[in-house]
């Protein structure tokens, strides 16, 4: 066994306590640092915003997930007998790691305001003017992304959107040169986005504080995300992310406008009609 002399020990303790000062336990040494690994390909961080919004919880959480190892689902309460469930329950039900809203839907409650199918299971057939931004996933081809955000101002949609299985469309927020394309306004509110890095990975972005859409897209611009593009998905009381793996569970609930008091309790989960869930590919 080794022994360390009086005079190398006060040397480590002393290198110690310089390192502690250079990088007190607050302070990220890397990129990678505010990321905790779940599983292979599937990361989880929370990050303080840079904007200080008025509300209980200003944290921003991620979960970052590479579609090379784990796989996309739309789930529709069209498709599965008109119930509507929180993200946690269509989590239980179909065997889902993470859950988050879809997108927005209709005044009858489960049609999403664009086009949204999945395999042979159509929920809005009508591709919507307003909305610029189509998620697809589920490839015909081998060789393109396992997932994309197709910004129809940028890209062909009858080109590309033909080659995937799955389409969701919702409103643009990062376009696809990586700048805000969301308009100012005053409203604010909680909200659930989806967005790409530029290595591919997918990102379940959710805020429980309120923000403009505007104003969230650049904090998501400035966060160490490496964020390619990103759309939005729903917003409110309405929004929901579940996620459950390895012995870690995250759930989070949107608000509105100016958020719930400090002494006011949590936003209960919603029932919502369609989510986007994931599950590990087998090997």
């Amino acid at each position: 066994m080794k022994t360390f002399s009086p005079s190398l020990g006060m040397f480590l303790v002393l290198l110690g306590v310089v390192a502690w000062t250079v990088f007190p336990p607050s302070v990220s040494i890397c990129e990678e640092s505010p990321w905790r690994k779940m599983d292979e390909g599937l990361s989880v961080a929370e990050f303080d915003s840079p904007m200080k919004p008025n509300a209980q919880d200003s944290r921003i959480t991620v979960v970052r997930i590479d579609p090379k190892l784990y796989s996309f689902k739309l789930l529709c309460a069209s498709e599965h007998g008109r119930t509507k469930m929180t993200a946690r329950n269509w989590c239980e039900r179909f065997g889902l790691i993470a859950a988050v809203n879809a997108g927005m839907y209709q005044t009858d409650g489960f049609t999403n305001v664009g086009l949204m199918k999945t395999f042979n299971h159509v929920n809005n057939a009508r591709l919507n003017n307003l909305y610029k931004a189509v998620l697809a996933f589920n490839p015909l081809e081998p060789k393109i992304p396992e997932i994309q955000i197709i910004d129809l101002k940028c890209q062909a949609f009858e080109t590309i959107g033909s080659k995937y299985q799955t389409l969701i469309q919702n409103i643009r927020m990062i376009g696809c040169r990586q700048e805000n394309v969301w308009a100012k306004t005053n409203q604010l509110w909680g909200m659930a986005v989806f967005g790409i890095d530029k290595s591919g990975n997918a990102l379940f972005v959710f805020t429980e504080a309120p923000y403009s859409g505007h104003d969230f897209a650049n904090v998501l611009l400035s966060l160490p995300l490496s964020i390619f593009n990103a759309l939005y998905l729903e917003g409110g009381f309405e929004a929901n992310l579940f996620f459950s793996w390895n012995g870690v569970e995250l759930e989070r609930v949107g608000t509105r406008e100016t958020g719930l008091p400090e002494d006011s309790p949590r936003a209960v989960p919603r029932p919502i009609p369609n989510v986007i869930g994931i599950t590990k590919k087998r090997p």
